[in-house]
């Protein structure tokens, strides 16, 4: 039986589907390019025999915790799991320690990696057809493939060198309601985003909390890259700074703990009225996410949760510490792309190429003299081996933009140096043909 795609959910359609796939597997298709495109962790220190030591650890966490009921220990790593998840504890121990957020455990709901925390917020979120979901525009792909998943539209609100327009903002809202949808949250990264690794100053993190208050829409959280910080200090999480429960905290051990375990988590504390005479009436928003997580993945796999549950414990839940090594490689790899892109392109010389200077994070942003999208894309991988992220993904409208992102977390220094030499080539091979 053949099948129209126009006959299958709308969002099959989007060019924002299209690009995570495409983003995660750009590479595999040129594999002598140097890759600047996937945001990926550093892969240096990964070390299987750690996978087994920290599995081992929980397990003896477990077994003390069992008496050493041994039928538990196995029912625990084994069996079907709670559909919050096993390592609940453990994650708030985590947030309180690295990021001042003091979580109820029973406020966690622990996912298939961040993204499945996202799509269940949005999911929940989403009533009927006037609500919409706002974002930084723009945004990480997998905040509007989630949306389209969800039936959600996405307003966009303006960015600007402090992470967000308010301005902007509030006229989005107050249009928004004006034309009978409902703002529901506002998604934001509010420490590196993706993909312009701007950063939020602390004054506008407090303003944002206010405005969402005021406007009563929540803010959503999103926050893989705030250990990775240069060395000025960094402001607290808006859930540290949260005292109205307007945050939902979505959270990803993807980057400070290990990328092929897939655990993610969302603190969702917020009370949920109505909830029924069985419940005292009283739920929070985590307790209505977990129902929906077990009718699109049941639990997260409890083997996956022990790995870096016993990481977490190897390290008494301190990821900032645990990660030193690797949050010294990022630093060390953005100062050679900044540099290194002062070395090719400085002021005054032609092409013009500028880019923006962020503190930390995986990523930075060229502005171009020309378009760039996906098929100059595979002319940069095919002729000059070099890969990079055309910006217009992160818009999810197609359009060519005159921005590039460089990730440069999974490259060491004599990659980053030989793929700026390949990629200022390339850059200077298409402006002579876009004068």
């Amino acid at each position: 039986m053949d099948l129209e795609l126009p006959g299958l959910h709308g969002s099959l359609g989007s060019p924002v589907i299209e690009s995570m796939n495409f983003l995660n597997e750009v590479a595999q298709q040129y594999p002598d390019a140097l890759s600047f495109a996937a945001g990926r962790p550093y892969e240096g220190f990964f070390d299987i025999g750690a996978v087994h030591r920290y599995l081992d650890r929980f397990v003896a966490h477990v077994r003390a915790g069992a008496g050493g009921d041994e039928a538990r220990v196995r029912r625990t790593l084994l069996q079907y799991g709670r559909t919050k998840g096993i390592i609940h504890d453990l994650v708030a121990r985590n947030l309180r320690i690295d990021e001042g957020i003091d979580a109820d455990p029973e406020s966690i709901v622990v996912t298939v990696g961040c993204q499945e925390a996202l799509f269940l917020t949005l999911r929940a979120l989403r009533r009927t057809e006037r609500d919409a979901v706002l974002a930084v525009i723009p945004c990480y792909v997998g905040l509007s493939g989630a949306a389209e998943l969800a039936d959600l539209p996405v307003l966009p609100v303006a960015n600007s060198a402090d992470g967000i327009d308010l301005d902007d903002l509030v006229r989005t809202v107050e249009r928004a309601k004006a034309d009978g949808l409902r703002p529901r949250a506002l998604y934001v990264v509010p420490d590196f985003a993706n993909p312009s690794g701007i950063s939020m100053p602390r004054d506008t993190r407090e303003r944002l909390l206010a405005l969402a208050e005021e406007h009563g829409f929540l803010l959503l959280e999103d926050n893989p890259y705030g250990l990775f910080h240069g060395t000025a200090g960094r402001p607290p999480a808006l859930k540290a700074l949260d005292s109205s429960r307007q945050v939902v905290y979505l959270g990803s051990y993807a980057k400070t703990g290990l990328p092929g375990a897939r655990i993610g988590f969302v603190v969702a504390d917020q009370p949920v009225t109505g909830a029924g005479p069985e419940s005292g009436g009283r739920q929070s928003l985590a307790d209505q996410l977990a129902k929906i997580k077990s009718m699109l993945t049941v639990n997260t796999p409890p083997l996956a949760q022990a790995v870096l549950g016993g990481k977490l414990l190897t390290h008494d839940c301190d990821l900032r510490a645990a990660n030193t090594r690797e949050a010294q490689v990022y630093r060390d790899n953005l100062r050679h792309v900044l540099d290194g892109l002062a070395e090719h392109f400085p002021p005054g010389s032609s092409p013009e190429v500028t880019w923006n200077a962020p503190t930390g994070g995986f990523f930075v942003v060229l502005t171009l003299p020309f378009a760039a999208d996906d098929a100059l894309l595979a002319l940069s991988a095919r002729k000059h081996k070099v890969l990079w992220t055309p910006l217009h993904h992160f818009y999810g409208d197609g359009a060519a933009r005159r921005q590039i992102r460089l990730s440069f977390s999974q490259l060491t220094p004599d990659e980053i140096r030989e793929g700026l030499h390949r990629l200022a080539a390339f850059i200077g091979e298409l402006s002579a043909h876009h004068p």
